[in-house]
């Protein structure tokens, strides 16, 4: 049993800081291109071993940043740990030696540390020093060791052994016997270094005087301070057995493959013994200071004295076997005589690569450059030899490669550019082959994600979109729809959608169609007028939110589709102060004789304006006629004495549309025995063809209907003016100065002054204004008219006209006066006529007239 200092937790402390302070400091020592340290075991948890962060030469306010840390495999223990605050490399857990180096000699930790951003790798070997921690033991407290009395002086006697897990200085040193007269003690040593004592006879034995002798067996270490160990050893005297058995060598010699089976032979020992009978019967087993790992491993025959395989072997764990073997034969007072059994195992590539993944960046980025590190990855073979050897290789349709930093450690970097559009991740097989015979390898699988990088601008299903969107469509309805796509994903794949600024007549884009930003559904935020805006377009972005984002525009056209949604409007014959058009025709007119044109315009467009002309109502069916497509009224037969004077007819004028919408008009004919020269209704707007370039009467309508109509303007601008004026004067309690309004009589100009006569009168903008006008031609003399224009008369519907002075006699017809503005009137209500369809030529030059007197020229006076 283990005698000396002690085994106290606190004895171990104070001998492991004695050792530090006798040893110094340990001290990097650099061996192979990597730091070397030395520290004793059993150390307490934070004990000091080296600084790493000064050795190494690493910035120690980067070491968390940088995951400075150390890579060991799955399941190791970690003996050693880093403080990431001072790089001081400390002890993590109690460090026993004996435990961590099975095999003896030096005793060596080796550490990988690894440092990222960038990725470095060093080695750094930390040797375990032995301290002295064990004392020697026996296997037994006592021995009995039987000694024939007829034992000659002299005699040696092996002893068992005292084992000590130390090593060097610290294991066994010696033994010694404690004072008697009949034994000496001689200690040897064998050719591992190793001590064993033999207990020499130096007087003569006689069993009938002592039967026993009991000394004590002390083994001492050469540890500081001294650990011992002591076994009593009792002699016990026997009577003579005069030989004892001999073995053929001392010591034998045997190669065994560490996969040999359990019962495989070992080895034949053969020992002799020259005695007869019991006393030359040999039995053989284990000397006392055989190894338990020995005895689970192997065993021995007694009687045949075989060796056997009893246990699994392994050469990684264990490359050499020493088995200690007795011989003793079955007489009386028998002797044991040792051998030595050296079995030296043969390597056998029964151990695959092991490949760990010691740091793995992922993911990556696709934008990453060539030679960018992924991971550092570590082979380990527990094999030796060519069975150890291991090359590691990757899969050669992956755009990544292995590179050698260290022995079997090896980085993985990128060979080319990425794309996660093509490929979001890779599967990598990694193989590590060894050089054995057969060949053993490992597969691993990484898998690599690769990340986005917003290299890729949406992009429109389509070039351009054309959408078609029925005119009087309600407001906010959805008109179409746009999408775009991003090969990139997250939010570099989220898009916005937008309309880019631009103006539609003279309007901002953004008053007409919105859009919703997430999905891309189109709004139109107005009713649309296919007489207004027949088409336009906008332009659409796509913008993903990546940084920095990325667009792509597409245009949309809009086409608007028409409706029937103007009836059609009757521009000829007009009717006479609120009543039906009237016309004379002659009794004497045959059949065919063309009594007028219906002519009426329709603001839509195609079929919708497409126009026919059908007889709704008449006095009589058989008499008159209207051509559908023209709208020429005629007669039918010649009349008879009892066909009715005055003939009424309503005449329907009908649109193409789906629904159709229609017009009418009411005729009222005077059936006369003459024609007298008067004007009629149809005549105003459609004169024949044959009367227009050659009749008198013809310029003379000319002429009046456009004196007529530069009168009535003239004497609304006139009359507008000189109520503004009164106004003013009113508010001032003054009457209207001659400054600001005058009476003005008038004189017939000329024709010329009929034509340069200017009607616009611009008064500046927020003021009020008065303007006396003279009245050329068609206005009576001595009338003075006033006219207010305000701010808003631009956009006024409505004119108020006020004359000075009471009406004269020689005023024109007030009727043809009302009969015209009864005509502006109509006209304001009537849209431009659309020109997909192109009346029949009879009917053109009316409707020619008709849009030189209500559409043309607006605001620049009427021409006759």
């Amino acid at each position: 049993m283990g005698t000396g200092a002690g085994s106290g937790q606190g004895q171990l402390f104070l001998r492991s800081l004695l050792f530090l302070l006798l040893a110094g400091p340990p001290a990097p020592r650099p061996a192979g291109g990597q730091l070397r340290y030395a520290v004793p075991e059993e150390l307490e948890h934070g004990a000091f071993v080296a600084n790493l962060g000064e050795d190494l030469g690493l910035d120690v306010s980067t070491l968390s940043a940088r995951r400075f840390r150390i890579v060991s495999r799955a399941g190791a223990r970690q003996h050693l740990e880093v403080n990431l605050e001072n790089g001081i490399l400390f002890v993590n857990e109690r460090i026993d030696r004996e435990e961590v180096c099975e095999a003896g000699g030096t005793c060596l930790l080796h550490l990988q540390l690894l440092v990222e951003s960038p990725l470095e790798l060093y080695r750094v070997e930390v040797e375990v020093l032995d301290i002295n921690d064990h004392a020697p033991t026996f296997p037994w407290q006592e021995y009995v060791l039987e000694v024939a009395e007829s034992a000659v002086l002299g005699a040696r006697f092996p002893l068992e052994s005292a084992q000590d897990p130390d090593m060097g200085t610290n294991s066994v040193h010696t033994y010694r016997l404690s004072p008697n007269s009949f034994f000496s003690l001689e200690v040897q040593t064998r050719s591992d270094a190793s001590k064993f004592a033999e207990l020499v006879l130096e007087r003569a034995l006689d069993r009938e005087q002592q039967r026993t002798h009991r000394v004590l067996l002390t083994a001492l270490d050469g540890g500081v301070p001294e650990r011992s160990g002591t076994a009593h050893i009792l002699v016990t005297v026997l009577d003579a057995n005069d030989n004892v058995p001999a073995f053929d060598q001392s010591s034998y010699g045997v190669s065994l493959p560490e996969d040999a089976p359990a019962g495989t032979l070992v080895i034949q020992l053969n020992a002799t013994d020259l005695d007869e009978g019991p006393n030359g019967e040999i039995e053989y087993s284990f000397s006392g200071h055989a190894p338990p790992r020995v005895r689970e491993l192997f065993h021995i025959e007694p009687r045949s004295g075989q060796v056997l395989l009893k246990g699994p072997l392994d050469y990684e764990r264990a490359n050499l076997h020493e088995l200690y073997v007795q011989a003793k034969d079955r007489g009386p007072s028998a002797v044991a005589v040792h051998c030595r059994v050296l079995v030296h195992l043969l390597d056998v590539n029964d151990n695959a690569p092991e490949v760990t993944l010691t740091s793995v960046s992922t993911p990556v980025l696709e934008d990453a450059p060539p030679g960018t590190v992924i991971a550092v990855i570590s082979v380990l073979d527990r094999d030796s030899g060519d069975n150890g050897h291991v090359i590691c290789e990757v899969s050669p349709d992956v755009p990544f490669e292995l590179r050698s930093s260290f022995r079997n450690y090896y980085t993985l970097v990128t060979t080319q550019a990425l794309d996660r559009e093509v490929v979001p991740e890779y599967n990598v097989s990694i193989t590590a082959r060894d050089m054995g015979s057969p060949a053993l390898l490992t597969r691993s699988t990484l898998t690599i994600l690769v990340s986005d990088v917003n290299d890729n601008a949406p992009r429109f299903l389509q070039p351009s979109y054309s959408v078609y969107v029925m005119e009087n469509n309600a407001p906010g309805a959805s008109i179409c729809s746009v999408s775009a796509l991003d090969p990139d994903c997250q939010q570099n794949a989220y898009l916005s959608y937008s309309i880019a600024d631009g103006h539609i007549h003279g309007m901002p884009v953004g008053t007409y169609v919105s859009i919703n930003s997430d999905s891309g559904h189109m709004y139109a935020l107005r009713s649309l007028d296919y007489e207004q805006i027949r088409s336009f377009q906008i332009h659409v972005q796509a913008q993903d939110a990546g940084f920095p984002p990325l667009s792509a525009n597409v245009t949309v056209h809009i086409f608007v589709l028409d409706q029937n949604d103007n009836a059609p409007v009757i521009i000829s014959p007009m009717p006479r102060n609120g009543s039906m058009a009237t016309e004379l025709v002659p009794r004497s007119a045959g059949p065919g004789y063309l009594v007028g044109t219906v002519s009426a315009v329709d603001a839509d467009a195609g079929l919708n304006s497409r126009l026919s002309y059908q007889l709704l109502q008449a006095t009589d069916f058989t008499l008159f006629s209207v051509a559908p497509d023209t709208g020429e009224l005629r007669t039918l037969r010649s009349f008879l004495e009892q066909d009715a004077t005055r003939q009424r007819l309503v005449v329907q004028v009908r649109d193409g549309g789906q629904p159709a919408l229609s017009a009418t008009v009411s005729l009222l004919l005077s059936v006369v025995e003459t024609m007298p020269q008067t004007l009629s209704d149809f005549s105003e707007f459609s004169l024949p063809p044959e009367a227009s370039s050659s009749s008198p009467l013809t310029l003379y309508l000319l002429v009046s209907l456009g004196s007529i109509s530069f009168t009535f303007l003239l004497a609304i601008l006139i009359l507008t003016a000189i109520r503004c004026r009164g106004e003013r004067c009113s508010r001032q309690g003054d009457g209207c100065s001659p400054r600001l309004c005058h009476c003005c009589p008038g004189s017939r100009p000329s024709p010329e002054g009929l034509k340069t006569s200017n009607l616009t009168v611009q008064p500046p903008a927020g003021t009020m204004a008065a303007t006396c006008l003279d009245i050329p031609g068609g206005g009576p003399p001595g009338y003075c008219y006033k006219v207010c224009l305000g701010p808003e008369s631009a956009q006024s519907d409505f004119m108020f006209l006020k004359p000075c002075s009471p009406p004269r006699n020689n005023e024109k017809d007030p009727g043809k006066q009302s009969q015209l503005v009864q005509h502006l009137r109509v006209s304001k209500q009537i849209k431009q006529p659309n020109m997909d369809w192109l009346p029949p030529s009879t009917q053109r030059p009316a409707l020619k007239r008709y849009q030189i007197r209500h559409c043309g020229n607006r605001g620049s006076g009427w021409k006759g």
